[in-house]
C-alpha cells in the first residue's frame, strides 16, 4: 500500500472510530435506556440536528454515487427532474407534515410511524401497525442491501480490497453505534455525516474543475455530447446520440418528491423534534441544503465525464462504474501529496457518510417495526423494558445480515436499488399520511386499503405493467401513489365515518 493510500485509509478510520465513540457516549449517558428514548430520543431533538439529520439519513448513497454517475452517463435530463422533485418535496413535506406530525404523534402518545398509524384511527386490533410493519421491513432491507453494496464498492474501487470484506466490515460498524446509542446516536451521526458530505463534495468540485483544465473546458465537453445539457432530451451513453425525455417521463420523474410524505426514517425526525414551533428553522436549513448538495452532485457528474474525456480517469461505460466517478476523482487526488491524500480521505468518508447515515436510521426504523408494531402490538406480548431493547438490538443485526445477502452482488446499482424501494415508501405511507394529517373524514378502513394498494401497486407496476413500455415505462412510484389516494378517500367515503373521539382529536390538534 502506498504512502498516499495509508493517509486516506487513516482518515477513513479516524472517521469510524468518531461513529462509534458516539454510539458508545450515548448508550453510556442512558440515551438509548428504554425503547421510546432508542427510537425517539425523548423527543429532545434540537431543529439544526433535525434539518441535517432528516436530510443526510435522506440523502444516502445516492448523491454522492447515484446522482453523480447518472449525471456523467446520461447528462442532466432525467437526474435534473429528480433533483427539482426532491428539492419541492423536501421543502413540502416540512411544511405540510413536520409540525402537524409531531403535534399530532404527542398528543396520541406514539413513537414510531406504524404506531401513529394505529393510535390515529383507533386500530385496537393492530391492523395497520401490522401491515405498515410489513411495508417497513420489506422495503428497508433492500434499501439498507444498497447502502453496504456502496461501501463495498469504495473499498474495492480504492484500495483493490475483497469487495464482500469491505461491505461486511462497513456493515459491522454502522450495526455497532446504531445498537448502542439509539436514536440520538444516529442524528448526531447524521449531523457529521452531513457535514462531511457537504466538505467532499467541495473539494472534489475545486479539484475536479482544475484537473479538467477549467469551467470553460468542463462545459465544452459537456456541449459537444448530443443532448447532454438539455433537460427535455438527455444523452444515450450507448448510441453516441440525443436521447428523449418527454412530458411522461419529466412527470414520472418529478414524482420522486412524492416519496417523502411516506419515507419513515425522515418522518421519526418530526415526531422527535424538541419544539413545533422551531419546524420553521428545520424547513429552510433542510431546504438550502438539499438543493445545494444534489445540485452540486449532478455537477459533479459532468464534471466526472470532462476528466475521462482528458484521460485523467478512466472512462466508466456501466450504470456501475459511473457509480465511482467520485472515487476515482477521490483516488487521482491522493496522488499530489499528503495534504491531498487526507482530503481524499475526507472525501471518501463523505461517501461512508451518505451511505451510514441512510442506513442506521433504516436499521432503527426497522427494529422499531418489529419490537414495537409487530411484537408488542399486533401480537399483544408483554416484553419487559430490557427485554425490548434485546430484541430492538437483535432485529437491527438480522436485518443488516439479510441486507449483506442482498448486496452480494457488487455489479447491483445503487441508484435503482433505492428508486424501487423509494417508490415502496411513498406509495404505501405517503397518502396514508396526508389524508391522516388533513382529512377527517378519513378512517381506519381507507387507511387500510391505501396502504395494502399503495405497497402491492408498486410491485405490479414494476414487474408487470412497466415492462410493456410506452406510456407505461414510468417511474412506479406514480401511478401507486395515485391508486392509494384515490383508495383511500374511496373506501373512506362507503364505510362508516370515524368515531367522535377521533373526530375530537382531529380537531384539537387542527387548533393547535
Amino acid at each position: 500500500m502506498t504512502g498516499s493510500s495509508i493517509c486516506v485509509l487513516l482518515a477513513i478510520i479516524c472517521y469510524l472510530a468518531l461513529t462509534i465513540y458516539i454510539g458508545v457516549y450515548y448508550s453510556r449517558k442512558g440515551s438509548a435506556g428504554d425503547t421510546e428514548n432508542f427510537y425517539l430520543g425523548g423527543r429532545a431533538l434540537h431543529p439544526v440536528v433535525t434539518a441535517m439529520s432528516a436530510e443526510a439519513s435522506d440523502m444516502s448513497s445516492y448523491l454522492l454515487m447515484g446522482l453523480p454517475g447518472l449525471a456523467y452517463l446520461c447528462g442532466v435530463a432525467e437526474v435534473g427532474w429528480t433533483v427539482i422533485g426532491l428539492a419541492v418535496g423536501t421543502y413540502l413535506n416540512f411544511l405540510l407534515v413536520a409540525r402537524r406530525l409531531r403535534v399530532y404523534s404527542e398528543t396520541l402518545g406514539a413513537s414510531t410511524v406504524p404506531d401513529f398509524f394505529s393510535r390515529r384511527y383507533e386500530d385496537s386490533r393492530h391492523i395497520l401497525s401490522l401491515i405498515a410493519a410489513l411495508v417497513i421491513l420489506i422495503f428497508f432491507i433492500p434499501y439498507t442491501a444498497s447502502g453496504f453494496k456502496a461501501v463495498g464498492t469504495l473499498f474495492n474501487s480504492l484500495f483493490g480490497w475483497d469487495y464482500h470484506v469491505s461491505m461486511i466490515v462497513g456493515a459491522v460498524v454502522i450495526i455497532g453505534y446504531t445498537v448502542l446509542g439509539g436514536f440520538l446516536a444516529v442524528s448526531t451521526t447524521d449531523l457529521i455525516q452531513s457535514i462531511v458530505m457537504t466538505a467532499a463534495l467541495i473539494f472534489i468540485v475545486i479539484f475536479g474543475i482544475n484537473q479538467a483544465g477549467g469551467i470553460g473546458v468542463v462545459m465544452d465537453n459537456a456541449a459537444s455530447l448530443p443532448g447532454y445539457l438539455d433537460l427535455t432530451r438527455g444523452y444515450d451513453p450507448a448510441a453516441g446520440a440525443a436521447g428523449s425525455f418527454g412530458f411522461l417521463s419529466i412527470v414520472s420523474t418529478l414524482a420522486w418528491g412524492l416519496g417523502y410524505f411516506g419515507m419513515p426514517h425522515i418522518l421519526l425526525r418530526f415526531m422527535a423534534i424538541r419544539d413545533p414551533e422551531e419546524i420553521k428553522i428545520s424547513r429552510r436549513i433542510a431546504a438550502i441544503w438539499v438543493v445545494v448538495s444534489m445540485a452540486v452532485a449532478v455537477f459533479i457528474g459532468i464534471i466526472g465525464n470532462s476528466l475521462s474525456a482528458v484521460g485523467k480517469i478512466p472512462v466508466l461505460s456501466t450504470s456501475a462504474d459511473s457509480e465511482t466517478v467520485i472515487i476515482k476523482t477521490a483516488d487521482l487526488m491522493s496522488r499530489f501529496g499528503i495534504l491531498f491524500s487526507i482530503v481524499a480521505g475526507i472525501v471518501m468518508a463523505g461517501i461512508l457518510a451518505a451511505t451510514m447515515s441512510t442506513a442506521d436510521s433504516q436499521l432503527l426504523a426497522a427494529s422499531s417495526s418489529m419490537s414495537e408494531d409487530l411484537l408488542k402490538d399486533f401480537f399483544g406480548i408483554k416484553i419487559k423494558k430490557e427485554t425490548s431493547m434485546l430484541i430492538a438490538r437483535a432485529t437491527v443485526c438480522v436485518i443488516a445480515l439479510i441486507a449483506v445477502f442482498l448486496a452480494w452482488d457488487p455489479n447491483s446499482s445503487v441508484f435503482r436499488v433505492i428508486s424501487f424501494a423509494w417508490a415502496g415508501f411513498g406509495a404505501a405511507f405517503g397518502p396514508v399520511m396526508l389524508i391522516a394529517m388533513f382529512w377527517k373524514r378519513g378512517n381506519r378502513a381507507g387507511a387500510t386499503a391505501g396502504m395494502v394498494v399503495g405497497g402491492a401497486m408498486v410491485f405490479i407496476w414494476k414487474f408487470l405493467i412497466a415492462p410493456l413500455g410506452g406510456a407505461f415505462a414510468i417511474y412506479e412510484l406514480l401511478p401507486a401513489f395515485i391508486a392509494a389516494f384515490i383508495v383511500n378517500v374511496v373506501v373512506s367515503l362507503i364505510t362508516p365515518e370515524p368515531s367522535d373521539s377521533i373526530k375530537a382529536t382531529f380537531d384539537k390538534v387542527s387548533a393547535s
